[in-house]
This record gives C-alpha cells, structure tokens and sequence, in this order.
C-alpha cells in the first residue's frame, strides 16, 4: 500500500511541471476553437488544384498538337478517295458520295476541275487538297486541249497484256491505284512463292485495291512456269509445310493428322475436309500443291 501511495507523492516541482502541462494543452485548445483555421486548408487544396490544374492544360496542350500533326496530306488520287480520307480531308458526306457513284459508273476524273466538276466541293477547299492530286503521268502529260471527254482517257490506251511474272515494278505501277510501295509488296509477294499460279491471286495480296484488281486483269495474265515451288503435301513434315505462305503452323498441324488419319490427302476436295483450311483460297492453293 505504502509503495502505491508513493506513485501519488509529488514534489513541489513536479506539481508545477504539471500544472504548466495542463495549461499549454487549455491554451491549445482554446487556439483551436477559436481561430478558422479552413482558409489553410482551402488555400492549400486551392494551390494543388492550380498545379493540376496547369499540368492537364500542358498536357492537352501537347495532345492536340500530336492529334494536328498526325494527318498529313501525301500526293494521292482522288480517284481512290475513301469515306474516312474524305473526312480528314474536309469533304463533307455528300460530296464524298457523289465520287463514289462516279466511280461506280467506272469513270474516272482527271484534273482538278473536274473533281471540283463531279463532287460541288468548294473552291476554298479544293484550293488546298488539289496541289496534292497525284494522278497517272500519262494522264497528266496530255494536252488539256484533247480532253473532250477526260473520263475515256484510261480507256484509250493500248494495253498488251504480259505475264505478271514478268512484269517489271514501272509496269506494275501503271495499274491504276498502285504506286512505289504496294508494286514493292506485289513483287516481294511473287518471290514467296517463286511465282504466282493465278491473276486471282492479287486479290490477296495487301493494298490492292478491288479497283487495282480490275486493271490488273486488263493488263496482267499468269502463264504456267517452272518457278512454282511444288509443295507435297503428303510427305513434308510439319515444319515444312508451314513454310509455304498460305499454310501457318497450326493450319500445317491440321494437315499431318488428317492425312495421317485418313491415308493421305488425294485432291483438293480433301483439302476442304482439313479443319480451318482457307477453303477461299482452295483453288490457288491446289496449283502450288503435288497428291503424290
């Protein structure tokens, strides 16, 4: 008992540290009831609003400086104008459509004018795209004064039709609608294979458009050549089956158990039968093939 009455015996000095605790603690909290102290609070929070406020408008900033450098007007055909290319270009749907069914018609606009002639677009507009028309040299090296009827102009020519496997990158480029980059991946796509077995063949080919497609059957034929890489596809493993452009490695898997399966693959109707065969291309893909 002794010993815990002796926790309650305070010195004169220990009394007055106490009492002095006490009071700075009442002093404190009188300060805190007494005086508003939200306005540091809120200056606070103002400040840190402002700051992000200031980053997001830098960073807007320089978004709508990517979006406005993004599209850049290259030398096209309009001929060749999409639905979305029209947009960024500023055409509005109407005018965009009035190409299309000019193009419909098979016709084909060349000069300026005479877009300006078929689509309405405004003179405003047609000042800043038309620098960038880009149509066939042939076209733009006639003389204005025989374009009695412009439209005929890709119609006239005398075109000799020649082995696509011959046929040079210049020649190439002269099918309307193909320029540098897509006669590159045309000739690139005939080397994968050695060469191609069918004009139908292009249709596949990335960036050939359904109108490159159609100039190209008017310029272009496939004659049968020893250059085809023969595939056997009854005795090459799986590893090299899917070696061949048209065959992945999955589609190569599939091939190996069914003919593993069924005795070996005889003809094309069993090539339909191979689960996820390109059955689109069957008949290109025959052509490349041996049944042996």
């Amino acid at each position: 008992m002794n010993n815990i009455k002796s926790y309650f015996l305070f010195s004169k000095e220990h009394r007055s540290g106490i009492f002095l605790l006490f009071s700075i603690i009442f002093l404190i909290q009188l300060f805190f009831i007494f005086t508003d102290t939200s306005s540091f609070f809120k200056s606070s929070k103002s400040n840190a609003n402002s700051e992000w406020l200031s980053m997001q408008f830098e960073i807007d900033s320089l978004n709508k400086n990517n979006v406005q450098k993004k599209f850049e007007i290259l030398p096209f055909n309009p001929n060749f104008i999409s639905d979305y290319k029209g947009y960024l270009l500023g055409m509005s749907t109407q005018e965009i459509d009035r190409l299309h069914s000019y193009r419909i018609l098979n016709k084909y606009v060349n000069s300026a004018s005479e877009f300006q002639q078929i689509t309405k677009v405004s003179d405003s507009l047609l000042k800043v795209i038309s620098p960038k028309f880009k149509f066939p040299d042939w076209v733009s090296n006639k003389n204005i004064n025989q374009r009695n009827n412009s439209h005929q102009f890709y119609e006239k020519k005398v075109i000799i039709k020649k082995d696509i496997n011959l046929a040079s990158k210049e020649e190439i480029m002269e099918v309307y609608g193909i320029g540098d980059k897509i006669s590159d991946i045309v000739l690139q796509e005939k080397d994968k294979f050695g060469a191609f077995v069918s004009i139908d063949q292009l249709e596949y080919v990335w960036g050939v458009s359904p109108e490159a497609l159609i100039d190209l059957r008017k310029r272009f034929f496939v004659k049968p050549s020893s250059q085809i890489k023969k595939i056997d596809i009854n005795n090459l493993s799986t590893k090299e089956l899917s070696k061949f452009p048209y065959f992945k490695y999955a589609l190569a898997k599939e091939i190996v158990t069914y003919r593993s399966m069924n005795g070996g693959i005889k003809s094309i109707d069993d090539l339909s039968k191979i689960n996820n065969f390109p059955v689109e291309k069957i008949q290109i893909i025959a052509l490349y093939l041996t049944f042996d």
